[in-house]
């Protein structure tokens, strides 16, 4: 959307009347250049429903601006305060034709055309659509082609295919593209459309105005049934992307709904009923409509070219002329990557050309001077060899002499050789033997050394068993004497408790002796406190006898009686506790 913008920003502000200098001036610019002039900011915020900020432009414009496509100046303050605050909320239409107004007066060809001002207009608008992604915007050729044989369809003519070829070779020698006046004046000059009236061009152009630019994919009338009242309706439809717009008209002024198309839709035929022929049918989520086409072919276009929005909306893919057009660019791009690529290996294969032939003429050069050094040095040679033959001669008998006395002299030499090799393999020999000598020598020092190390071990782990067997029997010796010390106390012990025991058995007789005479005390008190029990019974009898009911108060025992295993004790507890305290001194003593 921003690059599509841009384009047609770009128009309007080359159009800008240019200073002094040669630069747009700011009160072009910006708001303050009055109601009449045309001030491009303003009229930008105004259509694409942006806030305008004047301050903004003043702290971000400059006066190397290079329009709308540069970074600096202008461009910053497009980009932050007005492009990137668009929100697709505008009438492309109305955009375009304020961009229209600003350049068109300036730029438009002065003599008279075959097409009217509004279809200029929307000329214009499909070459940015059009055009390449780079300034000055350009249309190149096989984009002129799909464009001129869209309107020769719309126009129902046919297409001169040898006739656009011819213009093609003659464009291309001269330049890359046209710009949107060129094309206007392409167009406008009736070199494609001869023999169509202005009313059938301008409709032709309308009709791809529609389908390129507003995203129009197939209109026309048809009826429609109403949901309330149920009665048919001649209706004009308008299919988009993802909506079905009806009108009173085709004039598109008094819109009566919308039909909203999604992945959920779907159309389907309909029999004939109710007196109406050619139906379909288009269900959504919340509505379903009920429509009548004029023919059956006009209902089979429908229904396919239905079917193709909603399956285009389930893959998430563009409309079929902006994927067309994407495609033709990525063709483009394709095409020219390999042919700057082939013209890259073009020229490395003419370098490399070039280097060879540098390289072979070296190479001949070479040789030249190579065969007359070679011409040269075999005449010398030729006149060096009858020389070198007489010389030759000479030296041969020469050299019989000297071989005859060599071969004596080798034969001497062989045999002195002989003796020296049968030398060298004797010494050999006894080199082998003392390396065998050295071996055993060494391997029996190693044998030695394991020995040495071995009987040392073995002596540190006696030295060390020895020192533990002496600990040992230190501890032991402690440990007996500790015991004999031990028993010697364990012994006195038991005779001091041999001895306690004793004097505890003593006294156990003299207690035992001391109770016998306490039990015969007592049996001899208990005889007389019986006696005396009777005797003061029978008094007690006489007195109650005689005297009534007076009671006698009877001395009782000051202390209470203690009882022992065999009965009654015979002394009291004051005694008992005297003869315990005597106990205690006594085993203390003994002790």
């Amino acid at each position: 959307l921003k690059e599509e913008l841009l384009k047609s920003i770009w128009h309007a502000f080359t159009a800008l009347d240019l200073d002094r200098s040669g630069k747009v001036s700011k009160s072009q610019l910006k708001a303050s250049g009055g109601a009449a002039s045309p001030v491009l900011s303003h009229n930008l915020c105004t259509v694409l429903n942006v806030p305008h900020d004047p301050v903004a432009l003043e702290e971000h414009f400059r006066d190397d601006d290079e329009g709308p496509v540069s970074n600096q100046g202008y461009m910053p303050y497009l980009n932050k305060f007005i492009l990137e605050k668009v929100q697709g909320n505008f009438d492309k239409v109305e955009f375009n034709r304020m961009c229209w107004t600003l350049c068109a007066k300036k730029n438009l060809s002065k003599s008279p055309l075959l097409i009217s001002d509004e279809d200029a207009f929307k000329v214009w608008v499909i070459f940015n659509f059009l055009s390449e992604d780079k300034y000055p915007l350009i249309i190149v050729p096989e984009e002129i082609e799909y464009l001129l044989k869209k309107i020769t369809e719309a126009m129902g003519a046919g297409w001169q295919q040898e006739q656009f070829d011819h213009y093609k070779i003659a464009l291309n020698t001269s330049r890359e593209g046209l710009s949107a006046w060129e094309l206007i004046d392409l167009i406008g000059s009736g070199q494609f459309n001869k023999g169509m009236d202005k009313q059938t061009v301008s409709m032709a152009i309308n009709e791809v105005f529609n389908e390129l630019i507003l995203d129009v994919l197939k209109q026309g009338y048809m009826l429609k049934k109403g949901h309330k009242r149920k009665n048919w309706m001649e209706r004009w439809f308008v299919l988009k992307p993802n909506i079905i717009s009806y009108y009173v008209s085709e004039d598109l002024k008094d819109k009566k709904g919308d039909i909203i198309l999604d992945g959920n839709c779907c159309v389907e035929a309909l029999p004939d009923k109710d007196g109406k022929k050619c139906l379909f049918l288009i269900k959504c989520l919340d509505k379903t409509f009920e429509i009548s086409a004029s023919d059956k072919k006009k209902k089979q276009e429908w229904i396919q070219a239905i079917q193709t929005t909603v399956n285009l909306l389930r893959a998430g893919s563009p409309p079929p002329h902006k994927e067309a057009r994407q495609k033709r660019k990525e063709l483009r791009q394709k095409l020219l990557a390999e042919q700057e690529e082939l013209e890259r290996q073009m020229k490395e294969l003419q370098a490399a050309n070039e280097n060879k032939q540098k390289e072979l003429e070296t190479v001949r050069k070479q040789l030249e001077a190579a065969a007359a050094r070679a011409a040269e040095e075999e005449k010398k040679r030729l006149q060096t060899q009858v020389e070198l033959q007489d010389r030759f001669s000479l030296e041969l008998e020469r050299e019989k002499m000297v071989r005859q006395k060599m071969e004596e002299q080798v034969a001497q030499k062989s045999s002195e050789l002989e003796q020296y090799l049968q030398r060298v393999r004797e010494l050999e020999e006894m080199y082998k033997q003392l390396q065998e000598a050295l071996e055993d020598e060494k391997q029996a020092r190693q044998d030695e050394e394991t020995v040495r190390k071995l009987q040392a071990r073995l002596l540190e782990e006696e030295t060390a068993k020895r020192a533990e067997l002496e600990k040992w029997h230190v501890q032991q010796q402690q440990t007996i004497q500790m015991t004999e010390a031990e028993k010697q106390e364990l012994e006195n012990q038991r005779m001091m408790k041999e001895q306690a025991l004793q004097v505890a058995m003593h006294q156990l007789k003299q207690l035992e002796l001391e109770r016998k005479e306490a039990l015969e005390q007592y049996e001899e008190v208990k005889k007389k406190l019986e006696t005396a029990t009777n005797n003061t019974k029978s008094w007690k009898d006489k007195v109650a006898h005689h005297e009534g009911l007076i009671r006698l108060i009877e001395p009782g025992s000051k202390n209470p009686h203690l009882i022992t295993n065999w009965g009654p004790a015979a002394f009291t507890e004051a005694e008992l506790e005297e003869r315990q305290r005597s106990w205690k001194g006594k085993k203390a003593t003994s002790e």
